[in-house]
C-alpha cells in the first residue's frame, strides 16, 4: 500500500503500415560514407541513444552551446512532419534520429536523416492505444549498435535492424509476459544493459523483466514483485558491486537484481495513486525519487551487503513534486520542476535553494552549463543551472498542436531537437 506524506516511513526490503523506403531521402542518405552500408556510424561525444541520453540522466556533456538566445530563439535548421502524433523523445545516433508516432491507425517509428529531416524509413510496429490525452505512442526507441528497441503505447516490444527498419524479433510484454497496459497507456523506454533489454510488463510475478536482447527470449521476471507498471522508465547502476535496476511503478519506487530479478527494497512513500511517471536518479550509491499529486520526493541511501542492497531513506521533501518532465543532477544539486514551479534542491540535504515560474510547468535537459526548459504551454526556455538563482537567457514559442508539449527536448551535436506531436523541429545551438 502506498503512505502519504505525512505519514510514517514505509519501506520494505526483501531477500499496418508495412517497412516503407523513402528513395529519395535514402539517396540523399547514401551519399554519405558513413551510411554506404546502412549502418550509422557513432560518435559518444554527441549522440542520444535512448531516453534521456547515454545515461539516462537528462544530461548532455556537450560544450560550445549558445550562451544566450537572441530574442527570437536559436535559429531553425529544419522542420519534420509526417512523423505522426505521439509524445515520445527522440533518439539520436551517428547521422540518424528515431522517432515512435501515430501514422494512421498504426503504431510506428521513423528514421529520420540527421542533417535535413528527411524520412530514411518508416516501420509499423503494432496498433494504436487512445485515452482522453490524445492517442499514439510515448516512448522513445533506444539504439544498440545495429539495433532499435521500441515499446508502443500498446505494449508491443519490437527488435529492429537500425539500417532499414526490418524486423529481428518481437513480443507483446502484455500478452507474453502477463502484463497489462495503463490508463494513460504504457510509456516506459526499453533500457538496454549488456545483453540484458529491461521493461515493465507490470504484471503479477512480473513487476520487471529481462529479456535476451538479441532474441527476445525471456531471462527473468521478477518473482516478488508484482505492481502494476507506472509510466517511469528503469535505471540502472552498480551498488557495491551488485548490479541492479531501478523504477517508479504504480505502487512504489523500487530495486531489483539484475543478475536474477529478486527484489531488494519497495518504498512506497513516494508512489501516488494516479500516475508516477519519473525516471528515478542515481548518484553516489543513493536514488532520488518523486512524484507529483500530492506527494513529493524521496533520496534513498543504498547498501549493499551479500550480494543484495538495502535502501533507508535518508530525507522525504514535499517540496519536489514532479509530475512528468523528469528532473537533473548537476554538481549536486537536483533541478526540477516542483508542478508547476522549477526548483532547486540540494541533492544530499534535500534543502531548497530556490523556486522560480520560469516558463511553467514542463521538462528540462541539461548542457553546457545551461537547462533547457519546455513548458507544456509551447514555450522553450535557456536558463542558468546555478544554485545561486534562476537566471533566464532567452525564450521563444513553438506551435501549439492541439495537446501539452509533454516529448522532452534533446540536445544532440549541437542541434536542439523539439518534437511536438507531429513535428519535430531541430534548432542550430552552436556556438559561432
Amino acid at each position: 500500500m502506498m503512505t502519504a506524506p505525512g505519514s510514517s516511513r514505509r519501506l520494505s526490503t526483501r531477500s499496418g503500415r508495412s517497412v516503407s523506403l523513402v528513395v529519395s531521402a535514402s539517396l540523399a542518405v547514401l551519399i554519405g560514407t558513413a551510411t554506404l552500408t546502412g549502418q550509422p556510424t557513432p560518435n559518444s561525444t554527441s549522440d542520444w541513444p535512448q531516453w534521456r541520453g547515454p545515461n539516462r540522466d537528462g544530461v548532455s556533456t556537450e560544450r560550445g552551446l549558445i550562451q544566450q538566445w537572441p530574442a527570437a530563439g536559436p535559429a531553425k535548421a529544419w522542420t519534420a512532419t509526417g512523423i505522426g502524433s505521439g509524445y515520445g523523445s527522440v533518439a539520436v545516433v551517428a547521422d540518424r534520429l528515431f522517432v515512435q508516432g501515430l501514422i494512421g491507425k498504426n503504431s510506428t517509428v521513423t528514421a529520420l536523416n540527421r542533417a535535413d529531416g528527411r524520412v530514411i524509413w518508416t516501420k509499423t510496429v503494432g496498433s494504436t492505444g487512445n485515452n482522453d490525452r490524445g492517442p499514439g505512442p510515448r516512448g522513445t526507441p533506444t539504439v544498440d549498435g545495429d539495433r532499435l528497441y521500441v515499446l508502443t503505447e500498446a505494449g508491443e516490444l519490437a527488435c529492429l535492424r537500425v539500417a532499414d527498419g526490418s524486423p529481428v524479433w518481437q513480443r507483446s510484454i502484455v500478452k507474453d509476459l502477463g502484463g497489462r497496459n495503463l490508463f494513460w497507456l504504457i510509456s516506459e523506454s526499453p533500457l538496454v544493459d549488456g545483453q540484458k533489454l529491461v521493461v515493465s510488463p507490470g504484471g503479477k510475478g512480473a513487476g520487471m523483466a529481462a529479456l535476451d536482447k538479441m532474441t527476445g527470449k525471456t531471462i527473468w521476471t521478477s518473482n516478488e514483485l508484482n505492481d502494476e507498471a507506472g509510466y517511469a522508465s528503469p535505471i540502472a547502476a552498480d551498488i557495491g558491486g551488485v548490479r541492479t535496476y531501478m523504477t517508479l511503478t504504480a505502487e512504489a519506487g523500487v530495486g531489483v537484481r539484475a543478475s536474477d530479478g529478486k527484489l531488494m527494497w519497495r518504498y512506497t512513500r513516494v508512489a501516488n495513486n494516479t500516475a508516477n511517471i519519473t525516471t528515478p536518479v542515481f548518484h553516489d550509491s543513493k536514488v532520488f525519487y518523486t512524484s507529483s499529486y500530492g506527494v513529493g520526493g524521496a533520496l534513498l541511501s543504498l547498501t549493499a551487503k551479500d550480494g543484495l542492497v538495502a535502501a533507508t531513506e535518508a530525507y522525504f521533501t514535499s517540496d519536489m513534486q514532479n509530475h512528468h518532465g523528469g528532473v537533473v543532477l548537476v554538481d549536486g544539486y537536483l533541478y526540477g520542476f516542483s508542478n508547476a514551479i522549477l526548483t532547486c534542491l540540494d541533492f544530499a540535504t534535500g534543502k531548497i535553494l530556490w523556486r522560480h515560474r520560469s516558463v511553467g510547468k514542463g521538462s528540462l535537459v541539461y548542457a553546457d552549463r545551461r537547462l533547457y526548459l519546455l513548458s507544456e504551454n509551447q514555450v522553450m526556455g535557456l536558463a542558468d543551472a546555478s544554485p545561486k538563482g534562476y537566471v533566464e537567457r532567452g525564450r521563444f514559442q513553438i506551435n501549439d498542436e492541439g495537446w501539452p508539449s509533454w516529448a522532452h527536448p534533446v540536445v544532440s551535436g549541437g542541434r536542439l531537437y523539439v518534437r511536438n506531436q507531429g513535428t519535430l523541429t531541430s534548432y542550430d545551438v552552436k556556438a559561432r
